[in-house]
C-alpha cells in the first residue's frame, strides 16, 4: 500500500522530492543542483539561476546562525548593548531635519516616525553598517543547511527573483543572515512588499527613501492600525512582532518609537 501510495505521488503533476538539507558544505554543490530545478518551478529566471550556480557555501554565516546570543539578554542589556540612547539621539535629529518625509510615509502607510526610525536605527545604524556577507551566498546556505532549511527556502527564492528584477545582484551585500538594505528586510520579504517611493522604476532596498517606504508598507500590510498604540499590549505591538520574533526586539523598537516621537 505504502509503495503504491508512493508511485501516485511520484506520477502526480508537480509532484517533486526537496533537495536535500546538509549540516557542513560538503554537499552544498550537489543541493544546488536540486535547488535549481526548484527554483525554476517557482518562477526563477536565467540571471537568478546564474546566482545560484555561483554561490558559495557561507560558513561565517552558519557561524553566526548558532550564535545568537543577544536576543537572550534582559531588555535593559539588550537596549545599552544595542546602543538604544544613541539610537533615539540621532533619530530625534533624523525627524527634524527632514520632517516632510516621515510626515508623508505617515501619511501613506499610518506608521509613525519613531518606529521606522527605531527600526532604521537598530538594524543598520541608520544605514551606516549594511552588512559585509554576499546576500545570496548567505540566504541560500541557510535554505540548505538542515537546522531552519523550510524557514529559509521561501527567502532563498526570493532572492534569486530579485536579482532577476535587478533589485539585487551576486556581489550585494548584507547581513550574514542574508538580509538587506537599509532595514534588513529578509529576501523573500523584500520581494513581497518592496515599494519603489522613488519613482525610478527600481526597488531598491539600499536608498534610504526606497527602504522605509518598503518597511512602513510591509508593516501596513501586517496589519498596522494608524493612529493606534504600539505599546506592548496594544493593537500595533503584534505588528512590530511581525518584523521581528524576538520580545526583547520588539519592545526595544516601542520604547525607543516613542521617546523618538515623544
Amino acid at each position: 500500500m505504502l509503495r503504491l501510495a508512493l508511485i501516485l505521488a511520484i506520477s502526480l503533476p508537480g509532484f517533486a522530492a526537496a533537495a536535500p538539507c546538509g549540516n557542513t558544505g560538503n554537499g552544498f554543490e550537489t543541493w544546488k543542483r536540486d535547488f535549481a530545478k526548484q527554483a525554476q518551478r517557482a518562477g526563477v529566471k536565467k540571471k537568478g539561476l546564474q546566482a545560484l550556480s555561483q554561490s558559495q557555501y557561507a560558513t561565517r554565516t552558519i557561524a553566526a546562525d548558532r550564535n545568537q546570543k543577544s536576543f537572550k539578554y534582559s531588555l535593559d542589556k539588550f537596549m545599552q548593548i544595542r546602543g538604544a540612547d544613541t539610537i533615539v539621539a540621532q533619530g530625534r535629529k533624523r525627524k527634524a531635519r527632514n520632517p516632510q518625509f516621515y510626515a508623508t510615509l505617515e501619511r501613506q502607510y499610518g506608521v509613525p516616525a519613531g518606529i521606522l526610525i527605531a527600526i532604521h536605527g537598530m538594524e543598520t545604524g541608520f544605514g551606516n553598517f549594511m552588512g559585509d556577507s554576499q546576500v545570496v551566498s548567505a540566504i541560500t546556505t541557510l535554505a540548505y543547511d538542515c537546522r531552519r532549511s523550510e524557514f529559509f527556502i521561501p527567502h532563498a527564492i526570493g532572492a534569486l527573483k530579485l536579482v532577476d528584477q535587478g533589485s539585487i545582484t551576486t556581489n550585494t551585500v548584507g547581513a550574514k543572515h542574508g538580509e538587506l538594505g537599509h532595514t534588513q528586510f529578509l529576501p523573500g520579504n523584500a520581494l513581497e512588499y518592496g515599494v519603489d517611493a522613488t519613482g525610478d522604476g527600481q526597488v531598491d532596498f539600499y536608498n534610504m527613501t526606497d527602504a522605509l517606504a518598503s518597511t512602513a508598507n510591509f508593516l501596513r500590510k501586517k496589519g498596522w492600525k494608524p493612529g493606534r498604540g504600539y505599546q506592548p499590549g496594544q493593537p500595533n505591538f503584534a505588528v512590530i512582532q511581525q518584523w521581528n520574533a524576538a520580545t526583547v526586539y520588539q519592545e526595544s523598537i516601542a520604547i525607543m518609537a516613542a521617546r523618538i516621537d515623544g
